[in-house]
């Protein structure tokens, strides 16, 4: 199993995907979310064909912190089966992925060296 993940949700407004995206950011549960959007998605739902305008998050952490991440995605989601799915980071830049590790560490564990970083 990879030990990094990339999550994404979708949220019907960009009010919702930044109050999530800071949730998760701000508990240490994500290094980084991006958002994305508008986006169009068509999907089925309760037997009829629906599309809607949502944003994307695209939330980078690490596989210990799935189940925490799903239950504050779904506290702060207003959709009542909220999507989330996990693709797993099975390569990527050591500093990168040594700086989302240490992201979603609890400070007190934080290295003194460490080095800002960003999504991009």
């Amino acid at each position: 199993m990879e030990k990094y993940l990339q999550l994404a949700t979708t949220t019907p407004r960009r009010s919702v995907a930044r109050r999530i995206a800071r949730a998760l950011v701000d508990s240490r549960l994500a290094a980084c979310v991006q958002i994305v959007g508008p986006i169009e998605s068509v999907y089925r739902w309760q037997g009829k064909i629906e599309t809607a305008s949502e944003w994307l998050c695209l939330i980078k952490t690490t596989r210990a912190r799935l189940r925490a991440i799903a239950a504050m995605v779904q506290k702060h989601h207003p959709y009542d089966t909220p999507e989330l799915v996990a693709l797993p980071i099975s390569a990527g830049s050591r500093r990168y992925l040594e700086w989302l590790a240490a992201a979603v560490r609890s400070p007190a564990t934080q290295p003194t060296s460490a080095r800002r970083s960003s999504c991009r």
